[in-house]
């Protein structure tokens, strides 16, 4: 991907292991054992870079994907990207393992999409969407062609859901976390944010189902009609 390999190219990446080399610490690895998250931050903080490597190598598509949905601007999500990146790095020495890493990332990445927005108020109103789509070269025509379309729906779909709703869908779909993750990441109850998600879902099942000449006298990417 593109915005992983610019971030590590970035003064930021640069900087979280200049911060390490005058204080890494040895692991021997232990056969079979998977470190978690959160045990990654640690070490990380006593200043082991391979533990922040092996966190962004773990961590950056996902979290690519959803700010790119959320934002629907490429330039938009790749800053923010670099931007969570660079504050996760800061944040290691107050790093404390309260709650999973995962809602611990996600607040920080929600909480720049929400600083963003306040930035740019034009933000409001940008429609750009132009998603990485890997086809398989091997499929049939017809099978591309309903792909396509079928991601047009999804993508008009979500570019009308409201922020909130947007919000919590992509944070279960694209980050995976549970209910209650959102819901802290979100700063809501966690029956708001199952109703967020509910709402969501049942707008985008009857929005992908509309006739394809509607969405594609709506679906543009990057300003131009598709």
């Amino acid at each position: 991907m593109a915005a992983s390999a610019q971030f590590m190219a970035t003064p930021v990446a640069r900087r979280a292991g200049a911060l390490c080399r005058t204080a890494k610490l040895a692991y021997a690895p232990v056969m079979g054992h998977i470190p978690d998250d959160s045990a990654l931050m640690l070490r990380y903080q006593d200043g082991d870079t391979a533990a922040f490597e092996t966190l962004y190598r773990r961590h950056n598509d996902p979290l690519y994907r959803y700010l790119l949905r959320l934002c629907r601007h490429r330039d938009t999500a790749e800053d923010i990207f670099q931007d969570v990146w660079g504050k996760i790095i800061k944040a290691r020495s107050n790093y404390r393992p309260t709650a999973k890493f995962t809602t611990f990332l996600y607040r920080v990445a929600h909480n720049c999409f929400i600083d963003h927005i306040r930035r740019n108020k034009r933000h409001a109103n940008s429609t750009e969407f132009d998603p990485e789509i890997h086809s398989d070269p091997g499929e049939q025509p017809d099978v591309l062609t309903e792909r396509s379309l079928a991601r047009e729906r999804l993508l008009v779909a979500l570019q009308d859901l409201p922020e909130e709703q947007r919000d919590a869908f992509l944070l279960r779909e694209e980050a995976g976390l549970s209910v209650a993750q959102i819901a802290s990441v979100t700063g809501c109850s966690r029956e708001t944010a199952k109703s967020r998600i509910r709402y969501a879902v049942t707008k985008l099942k009857v929005a992908i189902s509309e006739p394809e000449d509607k969405v594609r006298a709506t679906v543009t990417v990057s300003g131009e009609e598709r």
